[in-house]
């Protein structure tokens, strides 16, 4: 088995300490890894001896981003969507099926390679664990190879038939619920973590309490465990369903009342909100108030709901960064929600920190300080360190993403 040290980290942030901001941040600091897991952590001068060394030169080392909430197996783009919602058209989620006609007319050849592709973009902005959801495909058949796809790329897939009706059962909405929660359902299932659903009674498109209610008890019968879209286009009931049924997470979380902020405080434990404001950015719509999540004692994680349609963006540096400006958390609270907050949502312990026993997974920042994440939006200064990583890299073939 051989070791690596990874040394002349000038920060290293193990997003493990004690303290108001829980950074962990060590100085002049070194870390040794083998067999792609951290076995020492400590002062670069005490460094042991290792089969290899990489010095890194003073640059910032954090913990590997963690997108919890991604739409990444799809084909073709929404270009002239997004262009008409900056000139004042809302979102109601009805361009979803024209991701999904082109998804269906792509070969497996060519969703793969797209995936591919996307993969190596995010691990190039600093991304070392990613969730990908389905929900391009709409029937049986499309919904599997979906799945069977991104899971040669990640463990953390999640079967998202309940996405929004298609048009071939706009007028038996019933039916496509029992499907969803039939056959569709036994055939994702082997290739699935979890089952999500898009509960948001402000969409014709989407589904209501009712009808997430029984997607989701029916995912959770097969052994999935349970993510939901909810409270993203107005208030609605997909929190307090989150939070009845002991989902993971409930993501989006953009008009919250009070009941909702209590319910998610008092739930902090197993329900996570995960709040994705480069959605809101792309949608033009108000930014949810993570400071006040925070001040009542939710959990909350930071993720990018990649995705064709509201928000075509990759990269968490960007999301860190919208989240300090217009959330109104601090550097440090926007990037413990990308790492800990994350892989909480995916109730994940062996990711989101840097400490003895878990994954290597690294990214590293060329800068001096993690501020600089918040402080040069759009910047890349964040890339992966494929010292002890498994990943996809640039010219390989698929392979598991953390």
């Amino acid at each position: 088995m051989s070791s690596t040290a990874v040394t002349g980290i000038g920060e290293l942030v193990t997003c493990d300490g004690t303290g108001p901001e829980r950074l962990g941040l060590r100085s002049n600091a070194a870390l040794v890894i083998e067999d792609s897991v951290i076995v020492w952590i400590g002062s670069a001068a005490d460094a042991p001896a290792a089969d290899n060394r990489i010095d890194v030169g003073g640059r910032v080392i954090v913990p590997g981003f963690v997108d919890s909430h991604s739409h990444l197996i799809f084909a073709g783009d929404r270009a002239t969507e997004f262009a008409a919602r900056m000139t004042g058209q809302p979102y109601d989620g009805g361009g979803i099926g024209v991701t999904v006609a082109a998804t269906r007319a792509a070969t497996d050849a060519k969703l793969t390679g797209l995936l591919a592709a996307r993969i190596r973009e995010l691990r190039a902005l600093g991304t070392t664990t990613i969730e990908i959801k389905s929900g391009y495909g709409l029937t049986v058949a499309d919904e599997l190879r979906s799945l069977q796809i991104a899971s040669q790329f990640s463990p953390e897939t999640t079967f998202l038939g309940a996405h929004v009706v298609p048009a071939e059962y706009v007028h038996d909405r019933e039916g496509y619920v029992d499907l969803v929660t039939g056959a569709m359902l036994h055939a994702a299932a082997p290739y699935a973590r979890w089952i999500d659903v898009f509960c948001e009674p402000h969409s014709a498109h989407a589904f209501d309490a009712d009808e997430g209610r029984k997607v989701l008890t029916a995912g959770a019968a097969a052994g999935l465990g349970l993510r939901v879209h909810g409270n993203q286009l107005g208030l609605g009931p997909g929190v307090r369903l989150a939070v009845e049924l002991g989902a993971a997470s409930v993501d989006h979380c953009t008009y919250l009342d009070d009941a909702d902020v209590d319910a998610l405080a008092e739930a902090a434990e197993h329900t996570v909100a995960t709040l994705l404001p480069g959605v809101d950015f792309c949608t033009r719509s108000p930014y949810p108030d993570a400071a006040r999540l925070l001040a009542a004692g939710a959990s909350i994680a930071l993720a990018t709901d990649c995705n064709p349609g509201t928000c075509y963006s990759s990269s968490m540096p960007w999301v860190i960064s919208l989240a300090v400006r217009e959330l109104g958390l601090t550097p440090a609270q926007a990037l413990l929600a990308a790492t800990v907050g994350s892989a909480k949502s995916l109730r994940r312990n062996d990711i989101g920190r840097l400490v003895l026993g878990n994954r290597a997974d690294l990214t590293m920042l060329d800068a001096p300080s993690y501020l600089h994440l918040a402080y040069r939006p759009g910047v890349p200064i964040a890339r992966t360190l494929d010292v002890g990583f498994t990943g996809q890299q640039a010219n390989a073939q698929p392979s598991v993403l953390s």
